[in-house]
């Protein structure tokens, strides 16, 4: 059975208890269906295109015995340079004054910053666990959190629906990625941010990315969108209740309240549009739901090959989806409703996803699918914003 690698990070529902997810019927509109391969979390590590986010949060399992031992004994090798670090520093202050950063903002931003070794031991260390998406989805998926979303949600629901007009996104979507990322809001990750891209961009492993990804925090504090004590996110520097990296924040962090700023920290309206504007920006059309759980017959399930995706799209979920068809051929192929029932009869694509191989479900996904992956590359993260949206509702 296909299998999911989670890293051990597990910032929003690490407690969760486990329930199994159902489905609710929502208006098909645009399809695009996916293959069976898994694929591993989106994180800054493991995709081309950067998500919004760093990392799938899980709940975290048990580690193995070994693993406090082998992460102890890998960790000994990191080891730290101050001169190294220093002139680091230095190269980084003189490219942000290139770019035309404020020095004073670079004065206090840069004063007493220092490696946070434990960063880069964790990013090298990653425990790394196995875990089925019926597993991930029933970890994420259980009445306490859908209740929770749903009371949010009638809690919030005209500034929702304010939202959902203006940016074409439904709200139970909004709720589902707010909900996953930081347990809607409850989760606030408080590492220092200058400090844990400057770790990371110092270490040579991933620099190039984390590097841009600190001149766009820096380029946050001289625009005044946040302030150095404010500035808090997770130890891979994801910021925020929808947990977006610096370069997602400049280019789609919304300030909804016409506040002057855009806070992702503590404006929830700030946090629904920006959310709403990063899927609308990748392609969402409110016309359409995400998809549909459906039954693959073993004479297409031998197949399937034949039905591979061609080319590269910058996020590996998306390349290993099955190429699209309209609904009315996948039908003709024998894919029916969990129920056996025919497929809805519209003119839509798409695309089949089979997250734990050929003996677990299997989903048929359409275009606004692939704007979820492009804010997390992974079907276990993406199938699971989309089952809990359809539990949540718009209200």
């Amino acid at each position: 059975m296909g299998r999911m690698r989670v890293g051990f990070v597990a910032l929003a529902f690490g407690l969760v208890a486990a329930c199994g997810a159902s489905q609710s019927p929502a208006p098909e509109a645009g399809a695009t269906v996916a293959s069976s391969a898994p694929t591993a979390p989106a994180s800054v590590t493991e995709q081309t295109a950067a998500p919004a986010n760093e990392t799938v949060t899980a709940a975290a399992p048990t580690p193995p015995a070994n693993a406090a031992a082998s992460v102890g004994a890998q960790a000994q090798s990191v080891s730290f340079d101050r001169a190294a670090f220093d002139s680091f520093l230095s190269e980084i202050r003189a490219e942000a004054l290139q770019k035309g950063i404020k020095p004073a903002v670079l004065d206090v931003a840069l004063a007493d910053v220092e490696p946070v070794m434990r960063i880069i031991e964790r990013d090298r260390n990653q425990a790394e666990f196995k875990l089925s998406f019926t597993t991930y989805r029933d970890r994420v998926i259980t009445p306490a959190n859908v209740a929770r979303g749903q009371k949010l949600r009638d809690e919030h629901q005209a500034l929702l629906r304010q939202v959902a007009q203006r940016y074409g996104v439904q709200p139970r979507f909004i709720l589902a990625i707010w909900g996953i990322e930081t347990r809607y809001g409850a989760v606030k990750a408080d590492v220092p941010l200058i400090h844990s891209l400057a770790t990371l961009a110092y270490d040579r492993r991933r620099s190039a990315y984390f590097r841009n990804e600190l001149f766009a925090a820096l380029t946050m504090l001289d625009r005044g969108y946040i302030d150095l004590a404010t500035m808090k996110g997770s130890w891979a520097g994801a910021m925020g209740q929808p947990q977006f990296m610096p370069t997602s924040y400049l280019a789609y962090a919304e300030d909804f309240d016409g506040d002057g700023r855009r806070d992702i920290w503590a404006n929830t309206g700030d946090v629904f549009a920006s959310i709403a504007n990063y899927l609308a920006k990748h392609g969402w059309t409110t016309a359409q739901t995400w998809g549909r759980e459906v039954k693959v017959p073993a004479s297409l399930q031998s197949r399937l090959g034949e039905f591979a995706r061609e080319g590269k799209s910058g996020c590996r979920a998306i390349d290993q989806m099955s190429k699209d068809l309209p609904l009315t051929e996948w039908e003709k192929l024998g894919v029916r409703r969990p129920d056996g029932g025919e497929l809805p009869k519209v003119q839509v694509s798409g695309a089949l996803v089979q997250p734990d191989g050929p003996g677990g479900p299997s989903f048929l996904v359409y275009n606004n699918y692939r704007s979820i992956l492009r804010y997390n590359c992974a079907h276990h993260y993406a199938l699971t914003v989309s089952l809990l949206a359809d539990r949540l509702g718009d209200g």
